[in-house]
């Protein structure tokens, strides 16, 4: 059973006062409820669940950036239910243009998580890369960044800029 969104607020608020202090903290690397309980159990204070994680736990396959948001939101829905830390997410490019943000962003929320990054890589990679990664341009990584800030509900939810450059 899920937990309300009144409990989602409150562990963002706590998310929050994590990340203001100024102690350093370590996230545990969780990908699946049972992880995250885990992570909980031996005193971790936060979680992280990144893309490569979703990879192997959904697909059982390297991080070819092939998982869809709405795998990514379940199984994010699923570590928050699991546990009572907070959970930071890696939302790749937002999974395409600022709309896409949006929409990642309004997921991400409802799945409970506490905060997440968006990055400015042009992702997937085209198919005859060197395997550099490919920043998008100013105005797009700017737009991606509005929309989602525009897509909150909750003032609480962290929101992180994250670059290749």
């Amino acid at each position: 059973m899920s937990k309300p969104a009144h409990k989602w607020h409150v562990r963002r608020q706590a998310f929050r006062r994590q990340i203001k202090s100024e102690t350093c903290l370590f996230p545990a690397s969780v990908f699946d409820p049972l992880s995250a309980r885990i992570a909980q159990d031996i005193g971790f204070e936060m979680g992280m669940f990144a893309g490569s994680q979703a990879a192997l736990a959904i697909l059982g396959s390297p991080d070819y950036v092939l998982i869809t948001l709405s795998e990514f939101a379940e199984q994010a829905h699923r570590i928050s239910r699991a546990s009572e830390l907070p959970l930071m997410v890696d939302a790749d490019h937002g999974y395409g243009n600022p709309l896409n943000v949006a929409r990642t962003v309004e997921e991400l929320e409802v799945a409970g998580v506490s905060g997440l990054s968006i990055e400015d890589t042009v992702l997937p990679e085209p198919h005859s890369s060197s395997g550099q990664p490919r920043m998008a341009a100013l105005s797009e990584g700017l737009a991606r960044v509005e929309a989602a800030i525009a897509a909150l509900t909750d003032p609480d939810l962290v929101i992180a800029g994250r670059t290749s450059a």
